[in-house]
């Protein structure tokens, strides 16, 4: 059976394109090293951040509808970082730029070791940065 080996890209749709780039710049560029280039599709201006695991994409939401995290859909989108401490810089660097990261922090509800912050993009959909946490570890270097 083929076996899915990670995320290749995932496409946001946003109210701002103008407004959403620079929180993205922020958040994936300068706190995160991604990469960034832009495209058109069928007439659509997108925005394209990338690093070498998969693709994170912005595209212009056809919708005025705001962003609910709690109804059929999207609900948070959490990228992981491989330590603690990039956790805690990644928050800091959010911070000073502006963006209402939470305090980076121990949620021992979530993990003993697990590390995180949260944060909005201007649509209201929710973000999260993380550590690669042991269990991820061990599971990811222990598949049977």
């Amino acid at each position: 059976m083929p076996e899915a080996i990670g995320i290749d890209h995932i496409y946001i749709s946003v109210s701002d394109l103008a407004r959403a780039e620079p929180f993205y710049d922020q958040v994936l560029v300068a706190a995160l090293g991604f990469r960034k280039n832009k495209f058109a599709l069928a007439g659509d201006p997108h925005i394209q951040y990338f690093n070498r695991h998969f693709g994170f994409v912005l595209r212009p939401a056809r919708s005025a509808a705001p962003h609910d995290s709690y109804a059929p859909g999207l609900h948070h989108f959490c990228l992981r970082v491989d330590s603690i401490a990039d956790v805690l810089a990644v928050a800091e660097q959010l911070r000073s730029a502006g963006i209402a990261a939470t305090e980076a922090r121990l949620y021992p509800e979530y993990a003993d070791d697990y590390w995180a912050t949260f944060f909005s993009d201007p649509d209201g959909i929710r973000l999260e940065v993380t550590n690669y946490r042991q269990e991820r570890r061990a599971r990811h270097d222990h598949w049977v």
